[in-house]
C-alpha cells in the first residue's frame, strides 16, 4: 500500500499541473462559473456511481464534465485534438498498465521472487 500511495503521489506531483492545463485551458477555455458546473456534474455522477457500487474513474468523469460543459458552452469552442489525444489515452492505459504489470511478474519470477 505504501508503494501505491508513493507512486500515486509521484505521479500527481509530475503530472498534475499539466493535466489542470490541458483540461482548464487546452480542451476548452473555462471561467469559474464553467468550472463550478463541470465539478458539480462530476461529483453528481461520481456520488451516484459510489451509491450503485461501479467503479468509476474521477479522472474520466471530470474530463467528460468539462467536455459536456465546454459543449454547452459553445460546441465550435471545444478543441478536438485535444480530446481525440485523451480519448485514445483512456483507451491504451488499461493495455498498458496491464502491459507493465505483467512484464514486473516476469520479473519478478526471473529473480525467484514468486
Amino acid at each position: 500500500m505504501l508503494t501505491c500511495a508513493v507512486v500515486m503521489a509521484a505521479g500527481t506531483a509530475s503530472g498534475g499541473w499539466k493535466i489542470i492545463k490541458t483540461l482548464g485551458h487546452k480542451m476548452v477555455k473555462l471561467h469559474p462559473i464553467h468550472g463550478f458546473a463541470a465539478e458539480t456534474s462530476s461529483a453528481t455522477i461520481l456520488t451516484l456511481a459510489a451509491h450503485f457500487g461501479m467503479p468509476v474513474s474521477t479522472t474520466h468523469s471530470i474530463s467528460t464534465a468539462i467536455m459536456g460543459v465546454g459543449f454547452a458552452k459553445n460546441p465550435r469552442s471545444l478543441k478536438f485534438g485535444v480530446i481525440e489525444r485523451i480519448i485514445w489515452a483512456w483507451i491504451l492505459t488499461i493495455p498498458a498498465a496491464g502491459l507493465v504489470s505483467y512484464l514486473i511478474l516476469e520479473l519478478f519470477r526471473i529473480c525467484g521472487w514468486t
